[in-house]
């Protein structure tokens, strides 16, 4: 078993070791940061792309689909109820009007969905968190030691302790 720099685990590292270790896991913890942060806003782009293909669907339909949809539901509606032609008309495009607010409605379902996207904002309090912690963060503190003890007793607690 071995450490995520390749030493042995339980062997001495030095402060250098160390930091370097430090210094590796922050910068892979950035890119993951990063990549979460592109993750979440290619999503929003999505849905906002979701949204106004939708609202240009509902206008199409709107366009093209009422000349002949009027003239059909128009003449449909005259020749079951006999009403006045007039009317007829103006009920198929009532119903036109009702569909395309249909399309409009869950379009703006889905811009609403890419307004609220927040995956952005997520990381960047991510990122202020850790850096808040890595700022607090203090050493551990090293017991004083008595001045009678030389370098080999100071390299022998050393590695006692670990």
């Amino acid at each position: 078993m071995s450490a995520p720099d390749g030493s042995p685990v339980g062997a001495e590292r030095s402060i250098g070791q160390l930091f370097a270790t430090a210094t590796a896991e922050m910068s892979a913890l950035v890119h993951d940061e990063i990549a979460l942060a592109k993750a979440q806003l290619r999503q929003d782009v999505k849905r906002g792309a979701t949204s106004g293909g939708l609202f240009t669907m509902a206008g199409l339909l709107l366009l093209f689909s009422l000349p002949m949809l009027n003239f059909a539901l128009a003449y449909g509606i005259h020749t079951w109820s006999d009403w006045n032609l007039a009317l007829c008309f103006l009920l198929s495009f009532l119903a036109n009007c009702i569909l395309a607010g249909l399309l409009a409605v869950i379009g703006a379902v889905f811009a609403k969905k890419a307004k609220k996207g927040r995956g952005p904002q997520k990381v960047a309090a991510s990122m202020k968190e850790t850096a808040g912690v890595l700022q607090k963060a203090k050493p551990h503190p090293r017991p004083a030691l008595p001045e009678h003890r030389g370098p080999e007793a100071i390299e022998a607690v050393a590695r006692s302790s670990s």
